[in-house]
């Protein structure tokens, strides 16, 4: 069971994560236009950038908290995006030899989420007849 102070982290770096996510996504929308979604695109890399940094720094260092490695990447990033927490797992998966494991995690993210939101999508275009 999750402390009340590692809720709290967790939430407040949410907070924060969503607010960056909006903004990001906003501004490299607007500087990059495109068909393409460059702003999620853009937030994604960033984010699965942050999320590689940090997750070495914690591996190597005891210098943060608990509360505080949960603020950074189940709060902030994780709300930021949480394809930098696939991410992360997908490269561990990688490096510690599982290269199967890590296949099936990918496609089953990828292909699977897809799958998901189109399903989603279609099942309520269906219930409300438009």
């Amino acid at each position: 069971m999750m402390s009340w102070q590692t809720i709290l982290a967790i939430g407040s770096g949410g907070f924060i994560g969503a607010v960056l996510r909006a903004y990001l996504n906003g501004v490299i929308s607007h500087k990059v236009p495109h068909e393409l979604p460059f702003g999620t695109l853009g937030v994604n890399l960033i984010g699965s950038l942050i999320m590689g940094i940090l997750i070495a720094i914690f591996m190597n260092s005891e210098l943060f908290s608990l509360h505080t490695k949960s603020f950074l990447s189940t709060g902030i990033l994780g709300a930021l995006t949480t394809y930098s927490t696939f991410a992360i797992e997908s490269f561990l998966l990688l490096e510690g030899g599982h290269i199967l494991l890590a296949l099936i995690n990918i496609s089953l993210n990828v292909v699977g989420t897809i799958i998901m939101a189109g399903s989603g999508f279609y099942f309520t275009k269906l219930f409300f007849n438009t």
